[in-house]
């Protein structure tokens, strides 16, 4: 009987085994977990789940009953710790062994962390990837406490409004220039430092953490500028890195991630990847796309190609974040833009921000505008670009795009 093993129990692995079974796939599945519940959503742990508006049962993907009930093999607190593309085996925590036939990785990403030697192990520093990592900060927010997050990425952005919401005092610090460099345009960066600062929230821009303060939990920050803040917890939302320490011990080629085909595969032919931990091709191009569409739709398609689908996998990238009462949706990537079109809504704090490279559109940052987010969406997937004109004029029928 073939044998599916799959190393990861986030989204990524959870949609491979449900897919395999959807599809009619009759042979073992093992899916293997390091938590110890079974696989959940981790978008809402910064969000709904940090608020407490969200029970932890209803984060799990699946009820726990379902793998059971869909004959595949759960394996939870429990770690692959070596891959033998050889042998086709891979060893478990407690020196276990098991055989596949074929092996799906999805290994996710752990976040960054900050070195001890600047106080990144001080008690009263937490990192938000995991349930584990909701489980422990909750209690830290107590309105009117001083609360310091590194990093003005989109996780540092969402825990700064959770605490705002919970009426702490804010500072987050952004090394570069400004929030969100990285991803986004300046104005739309201009858009969530205004948010955020109508919520109290102090931003400082163009300044690193030089240190954090404390001598077994911390109790203080000093900033690259010599400024020293008292603070009472700090959360560090400087990113991740994808987790391919088991491919790189397999011998798998890695490429900021793990080295994926156009049909999902790595280096090894019975060695699949899907999720944050794989790179995979974008219009001739090497990404990783850290976004649960992109988790969903990858694992789909490898578990299809398991089963001999030879289905090319078409990355279409999407993203989402929620900060106060603004959900933000992204279409498309915005790489190597050279111009942003920015058509407002009929509402205060309701706009979108188009990304152009010349005349080709490339993606849509909307803010509290699901309507032209799908719009932008579908452009974007038709290879359509309207004239940019037609974006900022409010009078436009922006539907009527979609048809012309």
């Amino acid at each position: 009987m073939t044998h599916v093993v799959v190393a990861g129990a986030g989204q990524a692995g959870a949609s491979v085994v449900a897919k395999l079974r959807a599809e009619g796939f009759a042979g073992a599945i093992t899916l293997i977990g390091a938590e110890p519940v079974p696989p959940y959503q981790r978008p809402p742990l910064s969000k709904a789940y940090l608020l407490g508006d969200m029970a932890q049962e209803r984060l799990y993907l699946r009820p726990a009953e379902f793998y059971a009930d869909q004959g595949i093999t759960l394996r939870l607190g429990t770690r692959v710790v070596a891959v033998d593309p050889a042998a086709k085996t891979v060893t478990l925590t407690g020196d276990e062994m098991l055989g596949y036939d074929h092996l799906v990785l999805t290994t996710g990403a752990h976040p960054r962390i900050l070195p001890a030697a600047i106080g990144g192990m001080l008690d009263g520093v937490y990192a938000m990837r995991d349930l584990a990592d909701a489980d422990a900060l909750a209690p830290e927010l107590v309105a009117g406490r001083q609360v310091l997050i590194v990093g003005g990425g989109y996780i540092g952005l969402e825990a700064a409004a959770v605490a705002a919401k919970r009426g702490l005092r804010v500072t987050l610090v952004e090394m570069a220039d400004r929030i969100l460099q990285r991803v986004a345009a300046p104005q739309t960066s201009d858009y969530f430092r205004a948010l955020h600062q109508s919520h109290g929230v102090t931003i400082r821009e163009g300044l690193g953490l030089g240190r954090l303060l404390g001598d077994s939990r911390v109790t203080g920050a000093r900033l690259t500028d010599g400024t020293e803040l008292a603070v009472d917890f700090a959360i560090i939302g400087a990113g991740i890195t994808p987790a391919t320490i088991l491919a790189d011990s397999a011998g798998l080629h890695v490429e900021n991630g793990i080295t994926t085909d156009s049909h999902g595969r790595t280096s090894d032919p019975h060695i699949w990847a899907a999720g944050d931990c794989a790179s995979c091709l974008f219009h001739g191009n090497r990404i990783r796309l850290e976004s649960v569409g992109n988790a969903i739709d990858q694992a789909e398609a490898v578990a299809l190609n398991i089963m001999g689908r030879d289905l090319p996998y078409q990355p279409k990238p999407w993203f989402w974040s929620d900060q106060y009462d603004c959900k933000l949706q992204i279409a498309g990537l915005n790489t190597g833009y050279t111009d942003v079109h920015i058509r407002k809504g009929d509402a205060p704090g309701v706009q979108s921000h188009w990304y152009y490279r010349g005349a080709d559109l490339l993606a849509v940052d909307a803010m509290n505008d699901p309507r032209n987010y799908m719009i932008g969406k579908r452009l974007i997937e038709a290879g359509r670009s309207p004239d940019p004109a037609l974006i900022t004029n409010p009078a436009t029928d922006m539907k009527a795009l979609l048809a012309a």
